[in-house]
């Protein structure tokens, strides 16, 4: 079981909302330059945990570090470190008729905690944000990527020693007992972020006494319209579907109109090329099947069950439903959506004006693939998870969002009548 102290924690991040924003900075550049320096070291402790997972396994990608992947990671780094500091900012400010001056300010949490299952390289991402706005942060990472984080907290820790900061400024958990006493830190931890299935994420959410923002899962959809245009379609469900599969912005439905099902062996011919499986409803089925346009392997395409639709497949694997209107597209989305991101492909600027208004999702594309849905795309520089409920930040979240505010009243002896 993980001896941890939550107190330690709080004491960290009182220290670190008197650093500099400067002073901050310079720990997240001598961070991304140990990094690099770093790379053989980080490689050999994520190859233990490749080790032990099936190469096949959708969450392999997620967990696999490469060279390319932690210079990217550095990068992202050096990128938080540009970019302006969040605190302190005067978010509102009035003077009253009494002469009362009010600010509303913009404050660290505190202390954060991260759950997250087979993803290593949140650890960079959620110390980088958690220390550039101002908190401690609590790390709890899968099994899966236990010696992957044992280094990455190691290397971490070594920076924060350099800079004279306790290394309680992030921890790490490894134990499920350490997850209980973390869910059950009232008045120690200010807000938990869950980060990874709809499993984890509802056993968080049933579990925790402390706030927590609901981040990752997501069933996405793209609606091809029956004014899309072709050149366009293809490479953004493409794109969507097979550029990281294993990420929750992954395309998981493609709703087409029945007026476009001639063009829907052009649209998923590049899809089954890149080993994409198909569960296509009835309709969708006979246009692919209709004159033996589409190339594919055995067993790439299959009859939709009921299950195929509010699916997150995480795999090389797609379902598609046909409509036969815009109204049913945004009925079909309403229904088994998970308010993460959502595209309608069409030239028809009505329809795109309606679908971007009448979606609830966190984000809400024309004519560009959910796979933009990420804090760096973003312009945030990195991102702490994307939430998809609706009380206090929404999408992406990155420095603003993981961030409070308190009101500052200045007077001069008013008193209240």
């Amino acid at each position: 079981m993980d001896l941890f102290n939550t107190t330690a924690s709080r004491r960290a991040s009182q220290q670190l909302a008197a650093m500099t924003p400067e002073a901050i900075d310079a720990i997240l550049l001598d961070l991304a330059s140990a990094t690099e320096a770093n790379i053989p070291v980080l490689l050999q402790a994520n190859a233990l945990d490749l080790q032990r997972m099936d190469p096949a396994d959708p969450r392999y990608d997620r967990l696999q570090l490469t060279e390319k992947r932690l210079l990217d990671i550095a990068s992202d780094l050096r990128h938080v470190a540009a970019l302006p500091s969040p605190l302190g900012h005067i978010l509102k400010r009035n003077i009253l008729p009494n002469g009362l001056e009010i600010e509303r300010v913009s404050v660290p949490f505190g202390v954060i905690g991260i759950i997250f299952e087979a993803r290593p390289n949140v650890c960079f991402d959620c110390f980088a944000l958690c220390l550039k706005a101002g908190s401690a942060c609590i790390l709890k990472g899968g099994s899966d990527a236990k010696d992957s984080c044992t280094a990455i907290v190691a290397l971490i820790h070594e920076v924060l020693t350099r800079h004279g900061l306790p290394t309680d400024t992030v921890t790490l958990l490894t134990s499920h007992e350490a997850t209980t006493t973390l869910l059950n830190a009232r008045g120690q931890v200010d807000l938990v972020i869950p980060r990874g299935s709809q499993r984890l994420i509802n056993y968080v959410r049933d579990n925790a006494r402390v706030p927590v923002i609901e981040t990752g899962a997501g069933v996405v959809h793209t609606y091809v319209d029956s004014e899309a245009d072709l050149s366009k379609a293809i490479p953004i469900v493409v794109n969507a579907k097979t550029r990281r599969v294993s990420v929750c912005n992954a395309l998981d439905c493609m709703i087409v109109h029945s007026g476009r099902l001639s063009d829907l062996p052009v649209i998923c011919q590049p899809l089954f090329e890149k080993g994409v499986v198909i569960e296509a409803d009835e309709r969708a089925y006979a246009a692919l099947c209709a004159d033996g346009k589409c190339k594919m392997e055995d067993g790439q395409l299959i009859h939709a069950t009921p299950e195929s639709f509010g699916t997150e497949f995480l795999a090389l694997r797609m379902a598609i439903k046909t409509v036969d209107s815009l109204d049913e597209a945004l009925e079909h989305i309403a229904t088994y959506g998970s308010g993460h991101s959502e595209s309608i492909v069409t030239e028809n600027a009505e329809a795109a004006s309606r679908f971007l208004k009448t979606v609830d999702a966190a984000c809400v594309y024309h004519n560009a693939p959910t796979s933009f849905t990420d804090g760096a795309q973003f312009g945030l520089g990195a991102e702490i998870g994307i939430s998809t409920q609706k009380l206090h930040a929404r999408g992406p979240m990155a420095l603003e969002e993981i961030c409070t505010y308190k009101w500052i009243i200045k007077g001069s002896g008013q008193t209240r009548p």
